[in-house]
């Protein structure tokens, strides 16, 4: 029998994370071996808070344009894109939150063109994965983006950014606490494709964030560090696998029914807590570690924290299987209100 299997790895060049990184930015388009005309995708708020300085760094060398945009939809990607093209961009720079960071590396994946990743907060793991969350006319979808060439992740600016980001960030960490679970449940069922290292760095990420809860504390550059750093090694074990399923099981199915149901009412990491929470329950885990992990945090262990009413969380967890063909503790044909109901109770979620 001959073998023929082939995997595709996409891993960032250079990371760098902690205090004043982002001095080295210089640096680290010289050690990539950059030779084109850069644009810097930022918003309003976030080119204040870095942009501009940035923008005045990589200026001196580099011929360089600022596009300041708004939120992660569709239209505002295709306006990168356009701008890409009309201005001959050779490489994109995402700086900003999550909104920020995902119009740059899904116009950069469209486009085929090297990205570079700076995150002002670290809300949740998509600054370093190769997904990206766009909102179309049809709702919120996730879809493939470019792995950064580079993540410059500098702890300064970041401990600036409002508690609540960091928290999210932290959740959405935990997370990984289900999704390997379930990804583990669909190798052995469905004999989907598995990755022993990019589980092993998930499951570990999980835990340091479980066990790292109750020292995490606001204006800490100590807690944005181990939160950073977490963030980074999901979005590696991402890139290992070649999936989102390292860090997206039926937890993040929840949080994305739970987005199309109550758009914006709460942050991307802390739906995702709360649904982690859940899914333990449902696949005979810990779900009370969870629980405290989170309160201790500070972050929503509630449907009402989240904005959800009882009913309204319970719709979600009973639609959340549609949100997209992935096997999960939820199985193919998702719970029944019931039952959803009795998990939401027995783990006081409402």
């Amino acid at each position: 029998m001959s073998f023929n299997k082939v995997k595709k790895m996409e891993l960032p060049r250079i990371i760098l994370a902690g205090h004043g990184v982002i001095e080295k930015i210089g640096e680290v388009l010289n050690s990539i071996g950059h030779i084109g005309k850069i644009l810097i995708v930022t918003g309003p708020k976030t080119y204040e808070v870095a942009g501009k300085n940035v923008e005045s760094i990589i200026s001196k060398n580099y011929d360089v344009e600022t596009f300041i945009t708004g939120d992660a939809t569709i239209e505002n990607v295709n306006k990168v894109k356009d701008k890409t093209k009309e201005e001959k961009i050779k490489l994109l720079m995402g700086i900003g939150g999550g909104t920020k960071i995902d119009i740059a590396k899904k116009a950069a994946y469209d486009l085929s063109i090297p990205f570079i990743s700076i995150p002002t907060s670290a809300s949740h793991d998509g600054v370093a994965s190769p997904r990206a969350t766009i909102k179309d006319s049809g709702g919120t979808v996730s879809s493939e983006a470019s792995v950064p060439i580079s993540i410059i992740a500098d702890t300064a600016i970041i401990v600036k950014a409002p508690y609540r980001y960091l928290i999210a960030g932290a959740a959405d960490i935990i997370a990984n606490y289900t999704a390997i679970r379930d990804w583990e449940l669909a190798y052995k069922l469905k004999g989907e494709d598995f990755s022993s290292s990019a589980y092993a760095i998930s499951k570990y990420t999980a835990e340091e964030m479980l066990n790292y809860a109750p020292q995490l504390k606001p204006n800490d550059e100590e807690s944005v560090w181990v939160v950073v750093k977490a963030i980074i090694s999901s979005g590696m074990a991402m890139s290992l696998a070649g999936s989102s399923r390292p860090a997206s099981g039926s937890e993040h199915l929840f949080t994305h029914a739970v987005e199309m149901i109550a758009p914006g009412r709460a942050l991307h990491g802390e739906i995702a807590g709360v649904g982690t929470i859940i899914m333990s329950f449902l696949q005979g885990q810990d779900w009370k570690r969870v629980r405290e992990a989170l309160r201790v945090m500070g972050a929503p262990t509630k449907a009402k924290e989240i904005g959800l009413t009882p009913d309204e969380a319970i719709r979600a967890l009973t639609i959340a299987h549609t949100v997209r063909n992935r096997y999960t503790i939820l199985g193919e044909s998702g719970i029944s209100a019931e039952a959803a109901e009795k998990a939401l109770r027995a783990t006081e979620v409402i």
